[in-house]
Protein backbone atom coordinates (compact mmCIF):
# COMPACT_ATOMS: atom_id res chain seq x y z
CA UNK A 1 0.00 0.00 0.00
CA UNK A 2 1.49 3.66 -0.82
CA UNK A 3 0.23 5.89 1.32
CA UNK A 4 1.03 9.96 1.13
CA UNK A 5 1.59 12.23 4.42
CA UNK A 6 3.83 14.89 6.20
CA UNK A 7 5.89 13.11 8.47
CA UNK A 8 8.93 14.71 11.12
CA UNK A 9 12.72 14.43 10.49
CA UNK A 10 14.46 12.45 13.54
CA UNK A 11 17.55 13.98 12.47
CA UNK A 12 19.66 14.19 9.37
CA UNK A 13 23.77 14.16 9.28
CA UNK A 14 26.15 14.58 6.34
CA UNK A 15 28.28 11.73 6.57
CA UNK A 16 30.62 12.45 3.66
CA UNK A 17 30.87 15.63 1.25
CA UNK A 18 28.06 15.63 -0.39
CA UNK A 19 26.10 12.97 1.01
CA UNK A 20 23.14 13.21 3.75
CA UNK A 21 22.14 10.20 6.35
CA UNK A 22 18.38 11.54 7.16
CA UNK A 23 15.98 9.19 9.96
CA UNK A 24 12.06 10.06 9.28
CA UNK A 25 9.31 9.03 11.80
CA UNK A 26 6.53 7.39 9.33
CA UNK A 27 5.56 4.48 11.32
CA UNK A 28 2.62 3.87 9.09
CA UNK A 29 5.06 3.85 5.83
CA UNK A 30 7.57 1.93 8.11
CA UNK A 31 4.96 -1.09 8.57
CA UNK A 32 4.20 -1.20 4.68
CA UNK A 33 7.81 -0.52 3.83
CA UNK A 34 10.17 -3.48 2.03
CA UNK A 35 14.21 -3.92 1.24
CA UNK A 36 14.83 -2.01 -2.31
CA UNK A 37 11.78 0.53 -2.72
CA UNK A 38 12.09 4.36 -2.23
CA UNK A 39 10.06 6.88 -1.21
CA UNK A 40 8.86 9.73 -3.32
CA UNK A 41 9.54 12.97 -1.28
CA UNK A 42 8.39 16.82 -2.08
CA UNK A 43 11.44 19.07 -2.07
CA UNK A 44 9.92 23.03 -1.01
CA UNK A 45 9.81 25.09 -3.98
CA UNK A 46 9.82 21.89 -6.05
CA UNK A 47 7.28 20.05 -8.51
CA UNK A 48 8.32 17.11 -8.68
CA UNK A 49 9.38 14.64 -5.87
CA UNK A 50 12.19 13.35 -5.34
CA UNK A 51 13.03 9.66 -5.36
CA UNK A 52 15.47 8.47 -2.69
CA UNK A 53 15.86 4.64 -1.73
CA UNK A 54 15.04 3.12 1.63
CA UNK A 55 18.62 2.23 3.47
CA UNK A 56 16.97 0.95 6.76
CA UNK A 57 13.21 0.30 8.33
CA UNK A 58 12.80 0.05 11.67
CA UNK A 59 9.33 -1.42 12.56
CA UNK A 60 9.35 -0.89 16.28
CA UNK A 61 10.75 2.77 15.99
CA UNK A 62 8.23 3.22 13.13
CA UNK A 63 11.70 5.50 11.15
CA UNK A 64 12.73 5.05 8.14
CA UNK A 65 16.79 5.72 7.25
CA UNK A 66 17.51 7.14 3.84
CA UNK A 67 21.14 8.10 2.63
CA UNK A 68 21.44 10.35 -0.68
CA UNK A 69 23.86 12.30 -2.49
CA UNK A 70 23.17 15.78 -3.60
CA UNK A 71 22.84 15.37 -7.46
CA UNK A 72 20.46 18.96 -8.25
CA UNK A 73 19.16 21.69 -6.81
CA UNK A 74 16.11 19.33 -5.33
CA UNK A 75 18.07 17.13 -3.58
CA UNK A 76 19.91 20.21 -1.93
CA UNK A 77 16.93 21.69 -0.48
CA UNK A 78 16.20 18.27 1.17
CA UNK A 79 19.86 18.15 2.66
CA UNK A 80 19.31 21.77 4.13
CA UNK A 81 16.05 20.57 5.90
CA UNK A 82 16.81 20.39 9.72
CA UNK A 83 15.24 17.82 12.54
CA UNK A 84 11.93 18.65 13.61
CA UNK A 85 10.76 19.78 10.11
CA UNK A 86 8.30 17.54 7.68
CA UNK A 87 8.48 15.64 4.70
CA UNK A 88 5.83 15.51 2.13
CA UNK A 89 6.19 12.44 1.63
CA UNK A 90 4.72 9.10 -0.72
CA UNK A 91 5.37 5.76 -0.13
CA UNK A 92 6.79 3.13 0.23
CA UNK A 93 6.74 2.97 -3.70
CA UNK A 94 8.00 0.31 -6.42
CA UNK A 95 8.81 -3.55 -6.50
CA UNK A 96 11.50 -4.16 -3.75
CA UNK A 97 13.96 -7.04 -3.50
CA UNK A 98 12.07 -10.54 -3.38
CA UNK A 99 13.96 -11.34 -0.77
CA UNK A 100 15.34 -15.23 -0.56
CA UNK A 101 14.78 -17.15 2.90
CA UNK A 102 17.07 -16.15 5.67
CA UNK A 103 19.10 -19.25 5.34
CA UNK A 104 20.22 -18.72 1.83
CA UNK A 105 23.99 -17.61 1.72
CA UNK A 106 23.48 -13.78 -0.10
CA UNK A 107 25.64 -11.27 -1.76
CA UNK A 108 25.20 -7.88 -2.21
CA UNK A 109 27.29 -5.93 -4.81
CA UNK A 110 26.78 -2.28 -5.08
CA UNK A 111 28.17 0.78 -6.44
CA UNK A 112 27.92 4.39 -5.07
CA UNK A 113 25.19 5.88 -4.11
CA UNK A 114 23.30 2.57 -4.96
CA UNK A 115 24.76 0.86 -2.01
CA UNK A 116 22.23 1.93 0.70
CA UNK A 117 19.12 0.12 -0.23
CA UNK A 118 20.91 -3.48 0.00
CA UNK A 119 21.59 -2.64 3.21
CA UNK A 120 18.72 -4.27 4.32
CA UNK A 121 18.74 -7.18 2.05
CA UNK A 122 22.32 -7.71 3.56
CA UNK A 123 20.31 -7.67 7.17
CA UNK A 124 17.80 -10.26 5.86
CA UNK A 125 20.39 -13.08 5.57
CA UNK A 126 22.05 -14.92 8.20
CA UNK A 127 25.00 -15.18 6.08
CA UNK A 128 25.75 -12.37 3.75
CA UNK A 129 28.65 -10.81 1.66
CA UNK A 130 29.06 -7.87 0.40
CA UNK A 131 31.33 -6.19 -2.09
CA UNK A 132 30.77 -2.49 -2.01
CA UNK A 133 32.76 0.19 -4.94
CA UNK A 134 33.42 3.16 -4.51
CA UNK A 135 35.28 6.09 -6.35
CA UNK A 136 37.58 7.24 -3.53
CA UNK A 137 38.10 7.11 0.52
CA UNK A 138 35.66 10.10 0.72
CA UNK A 139 33.07 8.53 -1.04
CA UNK A 140 32.77 5.78 1.53
CA UNK A 141 29.31 5.20 3.19
CA UNK A 142 27.74 2.69 5.49
CA UNK A 143 30.67 0.78 6.30
CA UNK A 144 30.22 0.02 9.74
CA UNK A 145 26.91 -1.09 9.13
CA UNK A 146 27.93 -3.51 6.07
CA UNK A 147 30.41 -4.82 8.84
CA UNK A 148 27.76 -5.75 11.13
CA UNK A 149 25.91 -7.29 8.31
CA UNK A 150 27.80 -9.31 6.30
CA UNK A 151 31.54 -10.09 5.43
CA UNK A 152 32.43 -7.01 3.45
CA UNK A 153 34.71 -6.12 0.89
CA UNK A 154 35.43 -2.46 -0.37
CA UNK A 155 36.74 -1.34 -3.53
CA UNK A 156 37.70 2.05 -4.29
CA UNK A 157 38.21 3.73 -7.84
CA UNK A 158 41.47 5.32 -6.98
CA UNK A 159 42.82 2.62 -4.46
CA UNK A 160 42.75 5.15 -1.32
CA UNK A 161 40.75 2.61 0.31
CA UNK A 162 40.18 -1.07 0.45
CA UNK A 163 41.16 -2.52 -2.53
CA UNK A 164 41.68 -0.51 -5.90
CA UNK A 165 39.69 -0.83 -8.51
CA UNK A 166 36.00 -2.12 -9.54
CA UNK A 167 34.01 -4.46 -7.18
CA UNK A 168 33.04 -6.67 -9.68
CA UNK A 169 36.45 -8.16 -9.84
CA UNK A 170 36.85 -9.19 -6.23
CA UNK A 171 33.27 -10.71 -6.39
CA UNK A 172 34.03 -12.58 -9.45
CA UNK A 173 37.16 -14.43 -7.60
CA UNK A 174 34.63 -14.88 -4.79
CA UNK A 175 31.83 -16.38 -7.48
CA UNK A 176 35.09 -18.37 -8.43
CA UNK A 177 34.48 -20.58 -5.18
CA UNK A 178 31.81 -20.07 -3.63
CA UNK A 179 27.79 -20.26 -4.83
CA UNK A 180 25.88 -18.01 -3.13
CA UNK A 181 21.95 -18.78 -3.03
CA UNK A 182 21.12 -15.01 -4.56
CA UNK A 183 23.21 -11.91 -5.21
CA UNK A 184 21.43 -8.71 -5.15
CA UNK A 185 23.02 -5.42 -6.93
CA UNK A 186 22.33 -2.13 -6.91
CA UNK A 187 24.31 1.45 -8.84
CA UNK A 188 25.52 1.92 -12.18
CA UNK A 189 24.68 0.48 -15.23
CA UNK A 190 27.77 -1.12 -16.72
CA UNK A 191 28.36 -2.56 -13.20
CA UNK A 192 25.21 -4.13 -13.15
CA UNK A 193 25.80 -5.60 -16.61
CA UNK A 194 28.74 -7.13 -15.60
CA UNK A 195 27.46 -8.90 -12.33
CA UNK A 196 24.02 -10.25 -14.13
CA UNK A 197 26.71 -11.68 -16.46
CA UNK A 198 29.05 -13.50 -13.60
CA UNK A 199 25.39 -14.61 -12.41
CA UNK A 200 23.79 -15.79 -15.49
CA UNK A 201 27.08 -17.84 -16.10
CA UNK A 202 26.79 -19.90 -13.32
CA UNK A 203 23.10 -20.18 -12.62
CA UNK A 204 22.51 -17.86 -9.52
CA UNK A 205 19.85 -16.22 -8.72
CA UNK A 206 20.57 -11.78 -8.97
CA UNK A 207 17.83 -9.36 -8.94
CA UNK A 208 19.26 -6.05 -9.53
CA UNK A 209 18.05 -2.45 -8.53
CA UNK A 210 17.85 -0.04 -11.47
CA UNK A 211 18.49 3.97 -11.58
CA UNK A 212 16.88 5.90 -13.90
CA UNK A 213 15.91 9.82 -13.75
CA UNK A 214 11.90 9.67 -12.25
CA UNK A 215 9.09 12.01 -13.05
CA UNK A 216 5.95 11.05 -11.66
CA UNK A 217 7.43 7.85 -9.63
CA UNK A 218 3.84 6.26 -9.81
CA UNK A 219 4.07 5.05 -13.42
CA UNK A 220 2.03 7.84 -15.07
CA UNK A 221 4.31 9.40 -17.18
CA UNK A 222 6.58 6.66 -18.54
CA UNK A 223 9.35 8.65 -18.11
CA UNK A 224 11.33 6.21 -16.43
CA UNK A 225 10.93 3.17 -19.04
CA UNK A 226 13.34 0.32 -19.04
CA UNK A 227 13.83 -2.44 -21.75
CA UNK A 228 12.67 -6.01 -20.31
CA UNK A 229 12.99 -9.32 -22.47
CA UNK A 230 9.59 -11.69 -21.77
CA UNK A 231 9.88 -15.35 -21.03
CA UNK A 232 8.83 -15.64 -25.31
CA UNK A 233 11.77 -13.49 -25.94
CA UNK A 234 10.01 -10.28 -27.10
CA UNK A 235 11.82 -6.66 -25.98
CA UNK A 236 9.26 -4.68 -23.79
CA UNK A 237 9.25 -1.49 -21.83
CA UNK A 238 8.85 -1.77 -18.11
CA UNK A 239 8.24 1.12 -15.69
CA UNK A 240 11.48 1.49 -13.47
CA UNK A 241 9.10 3.86 -10.43
CA UNK A 242 6.09 1.22 -11.19
CA UNK A 243 7.20 -2.37 -11.95
CA UNK A 244 10.87 -1.96 -10.22
CA UNK A 245 13.11 -0.33 -9.66
CA UNK A 246 14.05 -4.24 -8.43
CA UNK A 247 13.96 -6.34 -11.65
CA UNK A 248 15.69 -9.68 -12.00
CA UNK A 249 18.61 -10.32 -14.05
CA UNK A 250 17.88 -11.84 -16.61
CA UNK A 251 15.01 -10.36 -17.77
CA UNK A 252 16.83 -7.06 -18.09
CA UNK A 253 18.09 -5.90 -21.88
CA UNK A 254 21.32 -3.61 -20.47
CA UNK A 255 22.14 -3.14 -24.42
CA UNK A 256 19.24 -1.75 -25.19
Amino acid sequence: MVLQGSFPLVKITEVQPGIFDATLSAPQVAAEAQPGQFLHIGAPGFFLRRPISICGIDHKAGTLRLVFQIRGAGTRALAGAKAGCRWDVLGPVGRGFQLAGPEEEAVVVGGGIGVPPLLEAARAHRSATAFLGFASKDAVILEEDFRAAAQLTITTDDGSYGRKGLCVAPLEEYLAQHTPGVIYACGPSPMLKAVARLALQRGIPCQVSLEERMGCGVGACLGCACAIRTAAGAVVYKRVCADGPVFSAKEVVFDE
